[in-house]
């Protein structure tokens, strides 16, 4: 296995035989800093490989590769702990000849144990001779950090990097440095217990002997320093550790399950009678505690890993809204972020205009320099109606008058910008066109340059209206009337249900395509429908806009073949000229898109259409690794006895993607929790047949808290029974 890599010129090829060809990786994160391992625990780079270790969007650790007598050790597992706080690695020795003598592969046992705390990486191994005689051996770590920005990682070139720093080398302490053309120095210290026999800057070596049955013990902390930038939300000059790390490791552990257990301590808690379903339930949950994030404002979900680690106001409100009914933290911490950095001027180089909320914001290198325009970036047309959106969601979820009132000014705010920058012809509509010369051309959810085209597949040309945008402005404008209400405003919420109203009447006329039975993707500059069949339509039932009837007819076009591949909706039908199973966004299936539709069918009564897509989903998901759906998947029809075939470079996990659990469970049992009314709400609730419990304890409804059984029977008929209760709050089953 030393020679696992091939190199020919500046290209790299992988053996057949080598363990590499199973590119799955293992992930932790915690606050800024997220890692991504291959399933040997190791880190390294071949071509644009994503592995590594990153803080504030840049890589500080790009190599770290353990070999045992200069060969990489079998594998025999490796796994993300279900809390995912711990990534843990067994391998074993391969066979080792010493003086015509061999200690035989499994020989040895070595356990890698790795755990991210306070902007270090915290690494155990444990060696264990379980050899009949004692036993020599070698191992080496072999390390470099190339101080790569995450653009750079994902492919972008630059003409010109800062420079690297000689490495340090002192009392078993390694020191790579970087001093960034912002100014900035970025270092990565890597601190041996033991220290090694050899220390170089490429390299520590360690001698072991081990007699029968002993085992020995390593450990070493990686961490990153950030010098010259102000303090971000997590430890932005991340102190040393100490020389000696006898309990280092141990500490950082602990702090990380404390906080864990902290989080979900009055956490709801879902139980149901499929184990299966059990697994994906509690890894989607883990996925959300790990993708949250402390800010001054509260906790934000980053949006995923490797690629979006970062605060996306698009993707933390669907993410917000997905978990809304188990627990509104999420989106009180969301609309806090995003109101206190709602735009104020206008800005063509960040896409921004007073009132817009954010669509991205970045800390690397290349953001600081204004090589990409994402330090802080606005190009997003859909976030500020759904921030409206949110913010009555969370109102109606929990009766928080006095957050509301507080955050009301934005309210306006973004409703201003709605009317007067977001309908930029006048006509009625909010579209987009880019200002900003390296901003995204398309500022919808889906934002590849080929997202939005015609039914020949010609690409639109700007300003676009997309279809679910109108939706998500209907929907803002009708919870910012209840909002208004609520606050006295009687005459502005007349205003605006007369605003949201005229414009379900025009959006009927203008987006409705009869012989294709669903709304058109978008009018172009010169108001031509888009006429192709795509998911967004879809968005348009879980935002209220459509008419029954034509709820129905979508419904029913979404879910034939030529849209539903078996495992979920395709983003784009295979009836259109872009359709391609492999895009991002022509053809593929996305989790949390499927979690909207599935709640617009609901919204509908669309009951069946609900559960078949959640079905989807749940099986997709038990057959992908540790459960976790990822960002997307492609779009393949499904095949019997073959599973989803992932798209290549999808982020795992993904915010938006965990929570889709979640909405799709609250879709089928039509779940409203209102805790401005103290009520609890089953609308028509359904259960698929796999399953037939469900179990919901410590769901909080204002002040009240209850435990809840819902019992599928033989005809499919829901029993909601309540096992407990605390404080007041009435339970309505329709």
């Amino acid at each position: 296995m030393a020679n696992e890599v091939i190199r020919i010129q500046e290209q790299f090829y992988i053996l057949s035989t080598s363990g590499r060809i199973d590119d799955r990786t293992r992930v932790l994160k915690h606050g800024d800093m997220f890692a991504v391992f291959d399933r040997f625990g190791d880190i390294e780079r071949f071509g644009s490989s994503e592995l590594g270790l990153y803080y504030q969007d840049t890589r500080f650790l790009s190599r770290l590769a353990l070999r045992l007598e200069n060969q990489r050790p079998p594998l025999l597992s490796s796994t993300i702990r279900e809390d995912n706080a711990v990534l843990t690695v067994d391998l074993m020795n391969p066979d080792v000849w010493r003086a015509g003598e061999v200690i035989p592969r499994g020989t040895v046992h070595l356990f890698r144990s790795m755990v991210l705390y306070a902007a270090t990486c915290h690494e155990r191994l444990r060696i264990h001779n379980y050899g009949h005689s004692a036993v020599e051996l070698s191992f080496s770590v072999g390390l470099d950090a190339d101080f790569v920005d995450i653009f750079e990682v994902r492919g972008r070139k630059r003409e010109r990097r800062g420079r690297r720093l000689p490495a340090e080398i002192r009392e078993g302490t390694l020191l790579f440095a970087y001093e960034g053309l912002d100014e900035r120095v970025r270092r990565t210290r890597i601190v041996f217990d033991p220290p090694p026999t050899g220390l170089s800057e490429s390299e520590a070596s360690f001698q072991v002997r081990l007699e029968r049955g002993e085992e020995m013990t390593y450990q070493w902390a990686i961490s990153c320093e950030l010098h010259g930038l102000p303090e971000s939300t997590d430890h932005a000059r991340a102190a040393p550790p100490p020389a000696g790390l006898p309990r280092l490791y141990e500490n950082a552990s602990k702090e990380v399950e404390a906080e864990l257990m902290a989080a979900r301590a009055d956490e709801p808690e879902i139980f149901t009678s499929n184990e299966q379903f059990n697994h994906w339930l509690n890894r989607s949950l883990a996925d959300l505690h790990l993708m949250q994030t402390k800010t001054p404002y509260g906790p934000y979900p980053y949006a995923g890993v490797p690629w979006f680690c970062t605060v996306f106001g698009r993707d933390g409100i669907i993410t917000a809204l997905e978990y809304l009914w188990l627990d509104p933290a999420i989106a009180r911490g969301v609309l806090s972020y995003l109101a206190a950095t709602q735009a104020d001027v206008e800005s063509e180089e960040q896409d921004a205009q007073p009132g817009k909320i954010l669509h991205e914001t970045r800390g690397g290198e290349m953001a600081a320099l204004g090589e990409v325009p994402f330090g802080r970036y606005y190009g997003t047309i859909d976030a500020t109606p759904m921030f409206v959106l949110l913010a009555g969601a969370y109102y109606e979820r929990t009766g928080d008058r006095a957050f509301v009132e507080s955050i009301w000014p934005h309210v306006e705010r973004a409703l201003a910008w709605i009317d007067r920058y977001g309908d930029v012809d006048g006509d009625g509509f909010v579209e987009y066109v880019r200002r900003s010369r390296r901003g995204l051309v398309h500022q919808g959810w889906k934002d590849s340059q080929d997202s939005v085209f015609d039914e020949d597949g010609v690409l639109a040309e700007g300003p676009i209206a997309l279809c679910e945008v109108q939706g998500y402005v209907y929907a803002a404008k009708a919870a910012a009337a209840r909002l208004a209400r609520e606050l006295g405003r009687n005459s502005f919420a007349e205003a605006l249900e007369g605003q949201a109203g005229t414009l379900r009447r025009r959006f009927e006329e203008a987006f409705w395509c009869e012989d294709l039975a669903t709304y058109a993707l978008a009018l172009d500059g010169l108001k031509r429908p888009c006429r192709v069949r795509t998911s967004n339509a879809g968005h348009c039932l879980f935002a209220g806009i459509a008419s029954e009837e034509r709820a129905r007819r979508v419904a029913a076009t979404l879910i034939d073949e030529a849209s539903f591949s078996g495992w979920g909706i395709r983003t784009v039908a295979t009836t259109e000229a872009r359709y391609n199973p492999i895009s991002y966004h022509n053809g593929s299936v996305w989790p949390h898109d499927n979690a909207l539709i599935a709640a617009g069918f609901s919204r509908y009564g669309l009951k069946d259409q609900t559960m078949k897509l959640l079905a989807g989903l749940f099986d997709a998901s038990l057959f992908l690794d540790l459960h976790r759906l990822p960002e997307l998947f492609c779009g393949f029809p499904r095949r019997l006895g073959e599973v989803p075939t992932l798209y290549p470079v999808a982020c795992v996990p993904q915010a938006w993607a965990a929570g889709s659990v979640f909405l799709l469970l609250q879709a089928c049992l039509g779940l409203e929790a209102r805790g401005s009314e103290r009520k609890l709400v089953f609308c028509n609730p359904v259960l698929p047949e796999f399953l037939q419990e469900v179990r919901i304890r410590r769901l909080r409804v204002g002040e009240a808290c209850v435990d809840l059984l819902l019992t599928r029977h033989e005809r499919g008929d829901i029993a909601v029974t309540v096992v407990r209760r605390e404080g007041s709050v009435e339970v309505v089953v329709k």
